[in-house]
């Protein structure tokens, strides 16, 4: 089945995916369901996730293929990574997946697919009132935030709702990678071992990649 075939298919499953999402709404809806990520910070992207493992069912598996410790978000003729995407930020540029296994992906199946959703974020107010509320949530604050209060370290603002514009499916190819760029290269773990590296995507940079795209713009509806 060809890409196109793919996204048209991948589209009919996306008529009842909600425009605007709110955090708390979002959260408790993850938590309800026993969603193993509703307590992670960038709540969009998993919730996103979320979303696509709900509307995607009985059409994708889920979590597969492998490549060493590295897994695609789906396998639906191709492996395909699920991603959202601020359009209010300065970067449009995406982290993808491994780039051993993305490499290995395009050898075995020809090529992989990101479905990305973009739109507006909404970031919390001054007082910090959602951070506190998800913290609450969760039972109190984490290690993670502990340690970085005691440091002193910047928190930053919590994207508190997300307006949904646009859905786009993206095909990556190895003429693709040659405009990608790489994240974690050169960095280490904690035990100094390497991270692997990954492939880092520009929005901008694409043309012939964006396969197919769905408009939820509500002034174009």
């Amino acid at each position: 089945m060809s890409i196109t075939k793919i996204a048209k298919e991948i589209e009919k499953r996306f008529v009842s995916i909600p425009d605007e999402w709110d955090g708390k709404k979002a959260i408790l809806e993850m938590k309800e369901k026993d969603y193993p990520h509703w307590r992670q910070m960038e709540w969009i992207g998993f919730y996103f996730q979320f979303l696509c493992e709900k509307l995607l069912d009985g059409l994708f598996e889920f979590q597969k293929p492998f490549y060493g410790r590295a897994s695609f978000d789906g396998l639906y003729q191709i492996p395909f990574d699920f991603k959202a995407h601020a359009i209010n930020t300065s970067s449009h540029q995406i982290i993808v997946n491994d780039s051993e296994a993305i490499s290995l992906a395009i050898k075995e199946y020809g090529s992989v697919g990101v479905i990305v959703s973009l739109g507006k974020v909404l970031y919390n107010d001054e007082d910090r009132s959602f951070q506190q509320w998800h913290e609450e949530l969760k039972g109190g604050l984490s290690e993670y935030t502990k340690e970085r209060i005691a440091r002193g370290a910047w928190s930053r603002l919590r994207k508190q709702k997300f307006s949904l514009s646009q859905i786009s499916i993206i095909e990556i190819t190895n003429k693709t990678l040659m405009k990608c760029g790489y994240f974690q290269e050169a960095f280490r773990n904690s035990d100094g071992n390497p991270r692997r590296k990954k492939i880092l995507l520009d929005l901008e940079s694409l043309n012939e990649e964006i396969i197919h795209f769905i408009d939820y713009n509500k002034n174009s509806k």
